[in-house]
């Protein structure tokens, strides 16, 4: 059987250029970039270019490149680091004040959710501002949600489940005028649309590699230069004293490999992908009755399609199109098994029922028309088929007639 792949956003397969420029990292070149011999400084000057390409991917400077081990560590630095950085003060000077508050949304990654959740259990105050039914946030809500004690907003480029867009630059605009910190959860956007840290005024932004078609296992935090925040880790004085610890060479130069193709060809790979995810929504929209696509109003990544089939367990239809060998998802790869709907489609307006009947398809690099179009004929069989085994779905398509 072979098999279709359409789950990009949980991760991607490492690019064959990305394996090539990462081996010789696990062989020959070895050594610890630490180290001042020869082989040492041909590791440290490996790694020194990865920072430059993912630097260049962003629009930032290498030095303002740390090298994490992904995206939840490089969220848990950016907000975790904040704070720390803002109570050093209070604490240095025993001095009693409001706790420090932080902006978020109700549909970010459980890495920036749960991080902020943990500190509100020590004192910290959060405010979880809503999206509309398109999932976006309004500019204006984190201008009102301002106060004094206000340290951090925290908002992500592009959603993971529904591919939403953010308007970024508006909000790093209010963020730089009320003198606060501005992160991004940019896992989902690196590499699929252009990023200027600058432009959008972020101080801190987090990226994966496994979502670019680098491994597993390593990613990194953008630290706007003169922004002050705490390491998380302590250790030796690696990358500056921000992030200890022996570098991962090797994933560190396929980051950085990754981050220089997809800045050499993210244009034409946005234009196909989105045409062939515009093809998948249309097909499946034409075939297929009571099917609706999930924030497709609002400006979204190329490639993520979220589609909410009426009368049918999501689960039980990714069972069902895996068994054809066609791979999706009901959601977030990270909360997988979780019994909850999705807290981002909840958010969005879904009841629990709509929510647990939509799926995600997230295409990717080496996605094609014929697997599209075998997508567009698998999927309206297996949901036909669902659809005979539901009484409640019978009923309700009995009495629409």
């Amino acid at each position: 059987m072979n098999r279709i792949y359409l789950d990009y956003n949980a991760t991607t397969p490492v690019d064959p250029q990305v394996l090539d420029a990462m081996l010789p990292y696990f062989s020959a070149d070895f050594a610890n970039a630490s180290s001042i011999h020869t082989p040492g400084q041909r590791a440290r000057a490996a790694v020194e270019t990865a920072r430059e390409q993912v630097a260049t991917l962003i629009g930032a400077k290498p030095q303002e490149i740390v090298f994490t081990s992904g995206g939840t560590e490089s969220d848990n630095h950016a907000i975790f680091g904040s704070v720390a950085q803002a109570l050093l003060p209070v604490r240095l000077s025993s001095q009693q004040s409001e706790p420090p508050h932080i902006i978020t949304t109700t549909i970010e990654h459980e890495a920036v959710l749960n991080a902020c959740q943990a500190l509100e259990r020590q004192g910290v105050s959060v405010t979880y501002l809503p999206v509309d039914r398109e999932g976006q946030i309004d500019p204006e809500a984190v201008r009102q949600a301002m106060r004094p004690e206000t340290i951090l907003a925290t908002v992500m480029q592009a959603n993971n489940e529904l591919g939403t867009i953010q308007p970024l630059e508006a909000i790093g605009r209010i963020a730089k005028d009320h003198e606060i910190y501005f992160h991004t959860d940019a896992v989902q956007s690196a590499g699929k649309i252009p990023i200027d840290v600058n432009a959008l005024n972020v101080d801190l932004l987090s990226l994966s590699g496994h979502k670019l078609y680098a491994p597993k296992g390593i990613g990194a935090l953008f630290i706007r230069s003169g922004t002050r925040i705490r390491q998380l880790l302590y250790g030796g004085h690696h990358q500056r004293g921000a992030r200890p610890g022996t570098e991962n060479v090797a994933g560190v130069v396929g980051l950085g490999k990754a981050a220089e193709i997809a800045r050499n060809s993210f244009s034409h790979d946005a234009q196909r992908v989105s045409a062939l995810r515009d093809k998948l929504e249309h097909g499946l929209l034409e075939r297929i009755p009571q099917i609706r696509v999930n924030g497709s109003r609002a400006p979204r990544t190329p490639n993520t399609a979220n589609i909410q089939f009426a009368g049918i367990d999501g689960e039980a239809l990714v069972i069902a199109l895996d068994l054809k060998g066609l791979a999706c998802s009901v959601g977030a790869a990270c909360s997988s098994g979780a019994i909850e709907p999705s807290h981002v489609l909840t958010a969005i307006g879904l009841t629990q029922e709509e929510a647990k009947s939509s799926l995600r398809f997230s295409l990717g690099r080496h996605t094609t028309e014929s697997e599209i179009a075998f997508a567009i004929d698998a999927i309206p069989a297996a949901v036909a088929q669902l659809r005979s085994l539901s009484p409640t779905y019978r009923k309700e398509a009995a009495s629409r007639v």
